[in-house]
């Protein structure tokens, strides 16, 4: 009898804990992957927040191939990822919109002794293949002609993720065809090449440049590419010192592609909780407001509308 009268108490609480668990669980976006977009989607939770304070998000950074595999297997609503999807992925369910554009830019450290030579005349795609994928070329006295070169530092990713596997199809490679020391996630890779003045590596644009002060990050230099392939930067192809000219020629397709590519969020299948549809109306419209500031390139009005429409199917 104690007990029936004591179910009968408990029941009720238990009953509106439950729908305040599911109330919180239905307004919760979870989100991990690529840390090239990383910055953007944080920026968007904290304004979106703003507008929607009862919507909680938990993100976490970790690669593309995380932000993939964590979506696929039903661990977060939403994946962060920073390469081409390939056929293979599309068959597995992946569902997808892109939201902004960056790139990956090689970099060396500030103090290389061979940098003044490096911004005069770039590296061709086949003196960066000849580094990053054939291993033909591994002093800097063989890549630049001086004598007594040292040993260059090869930095790659350890991770699988969309940098690597962008920067190696710009070299006509996949990400395990990259040779180097492998260095887990993008600030890491950076990290680690601004303190060795004989480091190599290669980082997704908002990890080289700092978006308060227009800068590039302390430590590092980008390496030019000479896109035309004449053995000099010209003034066309000098778009380096600040974040903002980098940005320019992402977006007006000077800056080659790859390696600068659209980024994602991915799903298994189209998300259907309604929060999860609802923020990515409002990133795709009124968010893209907060892509320049944040450090990247919006996709097109065109882009926008068909990502828009998938949303509506």
């Amino acid at each position: 009898m104690k007990k029936a009268i004591l179910l009968s108490l408990l029941l009720p609480a238990l009953l509106v804990t439950a729908c305040v668990s599911k109330e919180k669980k239905d307004n919760t976006i979870s989100i991990s992957g690529a840390f090239a977009i990383y910055p953007m989607v944080v920026k968007w939770a904290e304004e979106y927040q703003k507008l929607h304070p009862e919507v909680r998000f938990n993100i976490s950074g970790g690669g593309a191939g995380k932000g993939l595999a964590d979506a696929l297997a039903g661990v977060v609503d939403l994946g962060m990822f920073s390469r081409e999807i390939t056929p293979v992925e599309l068959e597995q369910g992946t569902w997808y919109v892109g939201l902004v554009i960056d790139a990956v830019v090689p970099d060396i450290n500030i103090d290389n002794p061979y940098v003044d030579i490096i911004k005069q005349r770039g590296l061709t795609r086949d003196e960066f293949r000849a580094i990053y994928i054939d291993g033909t070329i591994t002093n800097w006295g063989q890549l630049l002609g001086v004598e007594n070169g040292e040993p260059i530092a090869l930095y790659t990713r350890s991770d699988a993720c969309g940098a690597a596997e962008t920067w190696a199809k710009y070299l006509g490679g996949k990400q395990e065809d990259l040779l180097g020391i492998g260095i887990f996630g993008d600030p890491g890779l950076a990290e680690t090449t601004a303190k060795d003045q004989l480091g190599f590596g290669f980082n997704n644009t908002i990890y080289v440049y700092d978006i308060n002060t227009g800068g590039k990050r302390p430590g590092l230099e980008v390496v030019p590419i000479d896109i035309n392939e004449n053995g000099q930067i010209d003034p066309e192809e000098d778009f380096y010192g600040s974040f903002e000219s980098v940005l320019d020629a992402i977006a007006s397709g000077v800056y080659p592609s790859p390696p600068s590519r659209e980024l994602y969020l991915v799903a298994k299948g189209k998300p259907q909780k309604k929060v999860v549809i609802d923020f990515l109306k409002w990133a795709l419209t009124e968010g893209q407001q907060y892509v320049p500031e944040t450090g990247f390139v919006p996709i097109t009005q065109n882009a926008i509308d068909n990502y828009l429409k998938k949303l509506e199917e």
